[in-house]
């Protein structure tokens, strides 16, 4: 089965280009194209992709925003979403993740990161461009979030505080299968738990905590 994806951008060059060098990967159809937020917000309520493909920078309704309506806190079925751009800057990443984007690139990442960020999203994990990844985490666990971050009532086991570590660090499902010895579906139970303990709904948030709490150092 292809992964359905839907493209927003309100360029309509970059749309188009994006779109035509989705639809040329094997296992990826291109379902639906927006020009801003609302529209892209609108196509992906009646079409219901597999994964959303979102510019931040549009007119009306920017990127996060619509992240924002399809797949934040209270959203009782979160869409997948990946946010590209062509600003490298925290704010607007912090922003997209915390609004429940589930990979953040850069426009210049290339064809080839792009489609693994799609196929990541769809499988519920999240990849955000390397570059970016270790400097973002760092710098938002120092800013004050107005929040304490949840303390599980259940004890992390030693085994769920080595995934959560990994997950933070970028590791995928199979890396971390590989790195512990275990297997796959064990690495995904593990994973579930942890979100389950922390409250986080996907890898990303995970990461985020960990660096929160202190876990992870920088």
């Amino acid at each position: 089965m292809s992964i359905r994806v839907l493209v927003a951008d309100d360029q309509d060059l970059v749309r188009t280009g994006l779109a035509m060098s989705r639809d040329a990967q094997p296992g990826i159809e291109v379902v639906g194209q927006a020009a801003d937020g609302r529209e892209a917000v609108e196509f992906a309520r009646r079409l219901r992709p597999d994964v959303c493909v979102f510019d931040i920078r549009m007119p009306g309704m920017d990127g996060i925003a619509a992240t924002r309506e399809l797949a934040g806190a209270g959203v009782d079925d979160p869409m997948a979403i990946v946010v590209i751009t062509t600003f490298d800057l925290d704010e607007y990443v912090y922003g997209a993740l915390k609004a429940g984007a589930r990979g953040f690139l850069l426009k210049d990442a290339g064809p080839e990161l792009l489609v693994q960020a799609i196929h990541a999203a769809a499988n519920g994990d999240a990849l955000i461009a390397p570059r970016i990844t270790a400097r973002l985490l760092a710098t938002f666990s120092d800013a004050p979030t107005g929040r304490t971050p949840i303390q599980p009532i259940d004890p992390l086991t030693s085994r769920e505080e080595q995934v959560l570590t990994a997950v933070a660090g970028g590791r995928t499902n199979a890396e971390i299968a590989g790195d512990l010895h275990i297997s796959l579906s064990t690495v995904k139970t593990h994973i579930t738990g942890v979100m389950s303990k922390i409250g986080a709904r996907n890898r990303v948030e995970i990461a985020m905590w960990a660096y929160e709490t202190g876990r992870i150092k920088h």
